[in-house]
């Protein structure tokens, strides 16, 4: 669960220079749908402005990996177009004692002193006093996720949401950015900021790895209120839904009409297509399963082999039920080609005839 941290400079209107520990990287777009050049490749940001939840590609040459499932598109553009920019000038622990800063406000510029250092776990130390400020509680949140102290990290993002409409500004003051990327699924990882949407999200993660469910639940459904149309929020919720309660009649229908009018567009969209065809499958709405799961699959180009993989296993169990053995047994066959380890696959195919069918 990575945590990035970088400094903003406005160069001109829908032109943003970050600079990070590793250098600089050039932006340009609306908000929602910007373009970002630099060290590692070309980057393309798609997201709600305003919600602090979007996922990145990359596109472009560069040594790293791209945001939601890491994957890389192509080669539309050289790495070498990233601007260069000197050490003495990047988001360094210089930039943050530079600072005047307020008496109350120091803890939380130290921590993210800190944070530009690389020094997460001494980080949370400092942000801990900072607990009375928005921002520090929200980072502090999403740290303490990252150590694995769900306890403390719900705490935190308590008082984080506890103050929305301060969510945010004194990171802004400062011209700093903080990215954490979180899983959404075992498929599926989304970008969140320091901001009331993604403070709910890594509330919500918290709560789960805590088994506080029902509380888990209403974090999700209160920003579900927020972002209606948000589907990677309405994946996070079917995802919760399918873990607390995967053989309740009620929330298997909430997950179908959370998937309802998505259509196979991204790899957040095929996601949700997943645990809608899981519903219908148990809810025995066999005919409807089938066609929503190979509906998904037909498209497979920029899809995380995990998800294709959970995919194809659940149209072959819907297969299965349905009577239909020899495409089931294909779609098992295909699986172990691609992963012999997956699940029970192998299991499965032990003394099943061979398949003649294909799909």
């Amino acid at each position: 669960m990575p945590f990035r941290f970088w400094r903003r400079i406005r160069l001109a209107p829908g032109v943003t220079l970050n600079l990070s520990r590793s250098g600089g990287s050039l932006s340009f777009g609306p908000r929602g749908a910007r373009v970002t050049v630099g060290r590692r490749g070309v980057r393309a940001t798609a997201g709600v402005p305003g919600t602090g939840l979007f996922y990145t590609t990359t596109v472009g040459h560069g040594r790293g990996r791209g945001g939601a499932g890491g994957r890389r598109r192509g080669a539309t553009g050289p790495a070498s177009a990233a601007p260069v920019v000197a050490p003495e000038d990047r988001l360094s622990m210089g930039f943050f004692r530079r600072l005047v800063t307020p008496a109350a406000e120091e803890a939380l510029v130290d921590g993210c002193r800190e944070l530009a250092a690389g020094r997460e776990a001494r980080a949370l130390d400092y942000l801990r006093p900072a607990l009375h400020l928005p921002d520090g509680a929200c980072l502090a949140g999403f740290l303490a996720l990252k150590q694995g102290l769900a306890e403390e990290s719900a705490a935190a993002f308590e008082q984080a949401v506890a103050a929305p409409r301060r969510l945010g500004s004194l990171l802004s003051k400062y011209g700093v950015a903080a990215t954490f990327t979180l899983a959404i699924t075992e498929e599926v990882a989304v970008h969140v900021g320091a901001g009331l949407r993604g403070c709910l999200l890594g509330m919500a993660e918290a709560y789960q790895r805590l088994g506080r469910w029902e509380e888990a639940r209403g974090a999700l459904e209160r920003l579900l209120r927020l972002e209606p149309d948000a589907v990677v929020v309405r994946l996070s919720l079917a995802e919760l839904l399918m873990e607390a309660h995967p053989d309740d009649r009620a929330t298997l229908r909430r997950i179908v009409r959370l998937a309802e009018g998505v259509e196979n567009g991204d790899e957040v969209h095929a996601a949700l297509l997943l645990y809608r065809g899981r519903a219908l499958h148990r809810l025995g709405l066999l005919e409807a399963a089938r066609t929503t799961l190979t509906a998904a699959l037909r498209r497979r180009k920029d899809r995380s082999p995990e998800l294709l993989h959970a995919l194809r296993y659940e149209r072959a169990l819907v297969y299965d039920t349905l009577g239909q053995h020899a495409r089931a047994r294909s779609d098992f066959e295909r699986l172990y080609g691609e992963a012999p380890d997956y699940g029970d696959v192998a299991a499965r195919l032990e003394g099943r005839p061979r398949a003649h069918a294909s799909g």
